[in-house]
């Protein structure tokens, strides 16, 4: 007994010249995306470009979109996208693309670079104690993967284009400024780098975070509130005036 095929419509080619061509691939039990995009290499179109490494939804490396959702491939299952009927897949939108399913996400590599890192006390070389309330609240945002997915969604990158470090990097600051052994001040570079005052905190990428990290309500707002305080609250304004602290 033959298997059911699902179509698939996939946005194929290069900058300037893309085109979606329809693959109608045998549904198997616990299919996902990526197992379809496999399928369409080995039977109909060897040179399809997707980037993919453990399939395990742990390394980032799928990323894309599957019906206009920033999605891991290896996670988007099938059989949970059979009532849409076509399957559309294409890249991140966000990112520049380079070919088929895959983007040049490096820009964000150089974001990362000019994050100050973590600066501890130096007259405080350890070993250190650190509270597990403390390891707690930072654990989550260790868990990113650096898919990028909350990259892509963010409506200030995607759409506005506006000079934005986005939401990864938020989480970024966020485990270094809630870090109880980091001495370093990042909110001016928070304020006039990173732009943080351009989220609107629409929470479109706590959404699409495969790890469930609750970008907006742990990291992003909290950085804000320290934003505010720091640069418009009257009284640090009048201390700062007085005691000549910048």
């Amino acid at each position: 007994m033959s298997l059911p095929e699902v179509p698939f419509r996939v946005l194929r080619g290069q900058p300037g010249n893309q085109a979606y061509y329809t693959y109608r691939v045998p549904l198997t039990e616990g299919m996902v995306v990526l197992d379809a995009m496999h399928y369409i290499q080995a039977h109909y179109a060897g040179d399809l470009a997707v980037r993919w490494n453990c399939k395990a939804g742990k390394c980032g490396s799928c990323s894309a979109e599957v019906n206009g959702r920033p999605a891991l491939l290896c996670s988007a299952r099938v059989d949970a996208l059979l009532e849409y009927g076509e399957i559309d897949v294409s890249p991140m939108k966000a990112f520049p693309l380079i070919k088929d399913l895959v983007a040049d996400v490096s820009q964000n590599y150089e974001t990362a670079k000019q994050i100050p890192a973590f600066t501890p006390d130096e007259n405080d070389p350890g070993p250190w104690t650190i509270y597990p309330e403390d390891v707690e609240r930072l654990h989550e945002f260790h868990k990113c993967i650096e898919c990028f997915l909350c990259q892509d969604v963010c409506h200030i990158i995607r759409e506005h284009k506006a000079p934005f470090a986005g939401p990864r990097f938020m989480v970024k600051l966020a485990s270094l400024q809630m870090h109880p052994k980091d001495t370093l001040d990042r909110t001016k570079w928070m304020r006039e780098q990173a732009h943080i005052g351009r989220c609107n905190i629409t929470k479109c990428c706590t959404e699409v975070c495969p790890e469930d990290i609750h970008i907006t309500d742990n990291a992003i707002i909290p950085l804000k509130e320290r934003v505010a305080d720091t640069s418009y609250d009257p009284v640090m304004w009048l201390v700062k005036k007085v005691t000549g602290r910048k």
